[in-house]
C-alpha cells in the first residue's frame, strides 16, 4: 500500500485499466471440494501462532521476494507445496505486468457461496521509508508486511475444519502487491487481475495485510465493508482479543481489497497500519509476534467456520 495510505483517497486504478499486457486467467466457474488427503490431525484443529510465526521465518530465510524474482517464484512453490500438504485443491494464475512475470495462487475447500480470504506474498523491492537514505533503494525481508499474512492464510489451512464449512473458502495468495508507486506500477497488481477473472460473485472478500506487529491493534478502515467488519470484529471480542480489534475508524487504504470493492464485492481489509517498521530494512522477523498472528488467526477461524 502507498506511502499517504494511513490518510485519504485510494490510487489503485480498477481492474479493468490494467494494460492487456495482464494475461487472462479464469477461476472455476464453481467451487471445488477439498481434497480427501486432509489429515484427521489437523483438520478442526486450533489456529496455532508458534506454528503461524515458524511460516514467517520460513519466507524471511528464503530472503528479499519481489515479484518476478528467483525468491519470490521460490515462494511461491513453498505456499503450493504447503497447501497441497494441508489438503486444498490449488490453482494459479500466471500473468505478465509490464514485462515481468507473476503468479497468483489459489486454493479452494468445501461447498457452497464462496468467501475469499487474501493476502500478498511478495515484498517491496525497495525500503523507501527507511530513516536511512542509503536504504532507500535495497528490497525488503518483509517478516510483516507480506509474511505475516501469508502465514495466518497457510496455517488456517491446516487447521480449519473444512467439514464444519457452509461455504466454498478461497485462501488468494496475490503477487504483484507491493512494487506500488516504483518504476510508475500501481499497487494491487495481482489481486486486480484475481477480481477481474471471477467468474463467481463472493459473499466476502478478506485481506489479511501486516497483522504480525508486537503491538497490535487494528482498526476499522474507512473502504471497508462495515456489516463484515462488525461480525470480525464481534468474534474477536468474544475471543477476548478487543485490546487489538478496535471498532474505530482510523485509516483509508489502498491494499489489496479496493479492487475486490470497486468490482461490486463487500471486502475488508484487515491490516494493523500502525507498525513502525513499513517498508524499513527494519521490517525483520524479531518484530513479528506468534500471540499477535494467532490473534488474527484464531478470529478468522472462528468467523469461518461459524458463518
Amino acid at each position: 500500500m502507498p506511502a499517504n495510505a494511513g490518510l485519504t483517497g485510494s490510487s489503485t486504478p480498477p481492474a479493468a485499466s490494467l494494460p492487456a499486457t495482464v494475461a487472462a486467467s479464469p477461476l472455476p466457474t464453481a467451487p471445488v471440494a477439498v481434497s480427501a488427503t486432509v489429515s484427521a490431525s489437523a483438520a478442526g484443529s486450533q489456529f496455532d501462532g508458534q506454528s503461524a510465526f515458524q511460516i514467517v521465518l520460513d519466507q524471511v530465510a528464503i530472503g528479499p521476494r519481489p515479484t518476478g524474482s528467483a525468491a519470490g517464484w521460490k515462494t511461491g512453490e513453498y505456499i503450493i507445496e504447503q497447501l497441497h500438504t494441508a489438503g486444498w485443491q490449488v490453482e494459479t494464475q500466471e500473468f505478465t505486468y509490464r514485462g515481468v512475470r507473476a503468479r497468483n495462487v489459489i486454493a479452494t475447500a468445501g461447498h457452497g457461496p464462496v468467501v475469499i480470504v487474501g493476502a500478498h506474498y511478495d515484498t517491496r523491492p525497495a525500503a523507501d521509508q527507511d530513516p536511512d537514505p542509503a536504504n532507500r533503494q535495497k528490497p525488503i525481508l518483509g517478516a510483516d508486511d507480506g509474511g505475516s499474512g501469508v502465514a495466518v492464510l497457510l496455517e488456517l489451512a491446516r487447521v480449519l475444519n473444512v467439514d464444519q464449512l457452509k461455504e466454498s473458502v478461497w485462501l488468494a495468495f496475490f503477487d504483484a502487491e507491493d512494487r506500488g508507486g516504483l518504476d510508475g506500477w500501481p499497487f494491487s497488481v495481482g489481486a486486480a487481475h484475481m477480481a477481474g477473472t471471477l467468474k463467481v460473485k463472493p459473499q466476502a472478500v478478506i485481506v489479511v495485510d501486516m497483522v504480525g506487529d508486537k503491538d497490535q491493534k487494528i482498526y476499522f478502515e474507512h473502504n471497508s465493508n462495515l456489516e463484515l467488519m462488525i461480525e470480525i470484529w464481534s468474534v474477536a471480542d468474544r475471543l477476548g482479543y478487543g485490546d487489538h480489534f478496535i471498532p474505530e475508524y482510523k485509516y483509508t487504504m489502498t491494499d489489496d481489497h479496493i479492487p475486490f470493492v470497486q468490482d461490486g464485492f463487500p471486502a475488508v481489509d484487515l491490516i494493523d497500519f500502525e507498525y513502525p517498521f513499513w517498508h524499513t530494512l527494519a521490517d525483520t522477523s524479531d518484530k513479528i509476534s506468534p500471540a499477535s498472528l494467532e490473534r488474527v488467526g484464531r478470529t478468522l477461524q472462528v468467523w469461518l467456520e461459524g458463518r
